[in-house]
C-alpha cells in the first residue's frame, strides 16, 4: 500500500537546509507511515463492510492511529476512499506509461503494439493490486465518486485515442477513431474486473493474454 500521490509530492518537498534536514526527513517518514497505516486499515474495513457501513472508529482501531490524525491527513472517510482510488489509478496509469515508453525505447513503433503493451501493464496492476481493485468494482462510494470514475474513464479514452492514432497524425480524431477507443477502453475496464477477482495468478495471466488477443483483433 502506498500513500496517495499528492501526499508523496508534499513529502518530497521537505526542508533540505543544513542541520534541519535529518529531523525533517524523520518527520516526513513518520507522516508517511501514518498515512500508510490509515490507508491499509481503510482498505480492509471498506472491503469487509462496504463503504456505506464502514466506520471511522473501526478504521482508527485497526490502524492504531488517532482519529485526529485521520482527519488531519484525509478529512474523513470520503478522503480515505478518494486517496485509495487515486493511488490505484495513479499506479495503473504509471505502469501503462512505463510499458509504452519501454516498448518505444526497444524500437517498437506500431501504435497497436504500443497500445497492447500499455493495456497489458494496466491489467497486470489489476491483479497485483487486486484487494484495492475489488473495492471499486461495485461502484459504491462517497458522493461524487461516480463523477470521479467518469472523468478518469474519459481521460483514459483520450489517452488511448492519441496512442492508437500514432505520432504523425495532426488532425483531430474522427468519430470512428473515438468510438474504437471507447470500445477498447471499455473492454480493458471490464477485463480488469475479472482479473481482480481471479482465483490465482495463472488464471489472471490467462485472462490478460486472452484480452490482449481480443484487443488486437478489434484494433486492427
Amino acid at each position: 500500500m502506498r500513500a496517495s500521490r499528492a501526499h508523496h509530492a508534499n513529502g518530497a518537498a521537505g526542508d533540505g537546509t543544513g542541520g534541519d534536514s535529518g529531523g525533517g526527513g524523520r518527520q516526513w517518514a513518520r507522516a508517511d507511515a501514518t498515512r500508510q497505516a490509515l490507508l491499509s486499515a481503510a482498505l480492509h474495513v471498506f472491503a469487509d463492510r462496504g463503504y456505506a457501513d464502514a466506520g471511522i472508529a473501526e478504521i482508527v482501531e485497526r490502524s492504531g492511529i488517532s482519529v485526529g490524525s485521520l482527519y488531519h491527513h484525509y478529512g474523513g472517510k470520503a478522503g480515505l476512499y478518494v486517496a485509495l482510488w487515486e493511488d490505484l489509478s495513479g499506479e495503473q496509469e504509471a505502469s501503462a506509461a512505463q510499458a509504452v515508453s519501454a516498448a518505444r525505447k526497444g524500437g517498437e513503433s506500431d501504435p497497436i503494439a504500443l497500445f497492447i503493451a500499455g493495456a497489458r501493464a494496466y491489467l497486470r496492476v489489476c491483479w497485483e493490486r487486486r484487494d484495492a481493485a475489488r473495492l471499486f468494482l461495485g461502484g459504491e462510494g462517497p458522493s461524487g465518486s461516480s463523477l470521479m470514475r467518469r472523468s478518469r474513464a474519459q481521460h483514459w479514452i483520450a489517452q488511448n485515442t492519441k496512442l492508437l492514432r500514432g505520432p504523425s497524425s495532426g488532425e483531430p480524431a474522427g468519430r470512428p477513431e473515438q468510438v474504437l477507443s471507447l470500445v477498447l477502453t471499455t473492454v480493458i475496464g471490464e477485463a480488469g474486473r475479472e482479473i481482480a477477482t481471479a482465483e490465482s495468478e495463472s488464471e489472471a495471466t490467462e485472462i490478460i493474454e486472452e484480452v490482449c488477443r481480443i484487443l488486437i483483433r478489434l484494433a486492427r
